[in-house]
């Protein structure tokens, strides 16, 4: 199953709205077996903001059914963090 880059755009909308008052941007470069890579730029090089805003949107996207993971390319998701969405994602399944 493939997920289309207008369709990761579209479910973090609200932060990438945020991201562009901030002269942010979200470039999506791979979507390829539900792997999505996508790298922050702009305004978000060097924002202590930016992991997170990598986690919300690691957040949302790990909810669709057509993502199996999300790659950010310039390390903007630190692995403690992904660690705790991921677990706060298992124990939400649960339920």
């Amino acid at each position: 199953m493939t997920i289309s880059k207008e369709k990761i755009l579209q479910e973090i909308g609200p932060v990438a709205e945020i991201l562009k008052e901030h002269d942010g941007i979200v470039n999506v470069v791979d979507t390829k077996d539900g792997i999505i890579m996508i790298s922050l730029e702009g305004g978000c090089v060097g924002c202590s903001s930016t992991p997170m805003t990598a986690m919300q949107m690691y957040y949302h996207l790990m909810q669709l059914e057509e993502v199996n993971d999300v790659v950010f390319i310039n390390g903007e998701l630190p692995e403690f963090m992904r660690a705790f969405i991921t677990e706060k994602l298992e124990r939400e399944a649960e339920f």
